[in-house]
């Protein structure tokens, strides 16, 4: 299924640990060749990038790492999308959510997709699921759907090796409190800023940025997380009214962590 250049627009990118293909190589596989492989359709009522009740098809994502020849232990699906925005998949929320890649919507290819909610084409992929119910609450942080749409682009990774530079630094590590705030981050902060290579890049500003921000201008990082556009009418982040003063106390302390850290 893989292929070492692209033959059409509609083709999705693929990398990560792979056999047979040197870490940081890309292949790329046709939409037609994702169509052939086993799809499941679901009624989906509850995806707010649709806005309505919509039929979507498409591949289950915990299939993926098998069908594209992953590398032994390299469960974790990651959608980068056209915008550098990643959404992470670690095996519990795979095991938790069986989310799909989709391929169809009301029985209809990604050219003739509705509009989401912003009014923008939501192709050539995204990933769904057939209903979500949370799985986990940390403090005032509840498990988070991550429908991403615009994915032009999966990778198959080892968890450990995608984690490993945002796990909690120094003597406070082990501290219960920073370690709710590490679950939080990697579940939420992650798909935006990026530290040592991992994470995404949509947002300029890196881990290094939010610890400075924490340790020093807790206020504003309170205030930023909790409304951003209120601070900057241009931010795209995702507001979070929801967060009490004890979840935004753990990020502070988690990302605290890495105050002074390498860039």
């Amino acid at each position: 299924m893989l292929h070492r250049l692209r033959h059409a627009a509609s083709d999705l990118e693929i990398g990560g640990s792979l056999e047979g293909v040197p870490y940081g190589e890309t292949r790329f596989v046709s939409y037609e060749e994702l169509m052939r492989l086993p799809q499941v359709s679901v009624t989906v009522s509850d995806d707010t990038n649709f806005g309505k009740t919509v039929e979507i098809s498409g591949v289950e994502l915990e299939k993926l790492p098998g069908v594209l020849g992953a590398k032994r232990g390299a469960s974790m699906v990651i959608a980068l999308s056209d915008d550098k925005y990643a959404a992470h998949y670690p095996a519990a929320y795979l095991h938790a959510h069986h989310p799909l890649l989709v391929l169809r919507v009301n029985g209809k290819q990604p050219a003739n997709w509705p509009l989401g909610v912003d009014g923008v084409p939501m192709g050539p992929y995204m990933v769904s699921h057939a209903s979500y119910t949370p799985s986990f609450r940390v403090l005032s942080h509840e498990d988070e759907a991550q429908v991403p749409w615009s994915v032009v682009r999966m990778d198959v990774r080892r968890e450990s090796e995608v984690y490993a530079p945002i796990e909690p630094q120094g003597e406070a590590a082990s501290d219960p409190v920073v370690q709710q705030g590490y679950v939080i981050a990697k579940q939420s902060c992650f798909r935006c800023h990026s530290r040592l290579g991992e994470g995404g890049l949509k947002s300029n500003r890196h881990w290094g940025d939010l610890a400075e921000k924490a340790k020093n201008d807790p206020k504003y990082f309170d205030a930023y997380v909790v409304d951003p556009k209120k601070i900057n009418p241009k931010s795209e982040m995702a507001a979070s009214p929801e967060y009490d003063a004890a979840t935004l106390g753990a990020l502070r302390r988690y990302f605290a962590s890495f105050s002074g850290s390498t860039p």
